[in-house]
């Protein structure tokens, strides 16, 4: 997902299960672990393990990078409340990656245009675009 794409990916599922049981408040390892999950198309598994390594505390990027993709898969869900949630809760958290803000802007735009808010949608894609 969005971590993919930055290239900071790591381990198996199988491996990140051992260091879960190992530690289980390893925040970064449910993090990578919901990443996997999520490229496998396990999306359950991945909201679970997203939501996990939120609440043990993540460093800021990669908390903005949980809900986002939390958010993804929960659209995956068709928990468009939820995924709206997750990319509100990136919103107003204003991250200084001003990249992460966009995206989390144009899902939820996209959200909301699905569900017929379209002036709400205009107005996150317009914010987007003056990123």
């Amino acid at each position: 997902m969005l971590k993919d794409a930055l290239g900071s990916y790591r381990g198996s599922i199988e491996e990140l299960d051992r260091i879960i049981d190992e530690d289980p408040n390893n925040a970064e390892a449910y993090y990578d672990r919901a990443n996997a999950r999520n490229c496998r198309g396990d999306s359950a598994g991945a909201i679970a393990d997203y939501t996990k390594a939120i609440e043990l505390g993540l460093r800021p990027r990669e908390m903005f990078l949980a809900c986002g993709n939390r958010g993804i898969a929960r659209v995956d869900m068709e928990d468009i409340d939820g995924a709206m949630e997750d990319f509100t809760a990136v919103i107003n958290a204003d991250p200084k990656n001003r990249g992460i803000l966009k995206t989390a802007l144009l899902n939820r735009a996209l959200l909301k245009r699905a569900t017929g808010d379209y002036e709400g949608s205009d107005l996150d894609y317009q914010q987007a675009l003056s990123i």
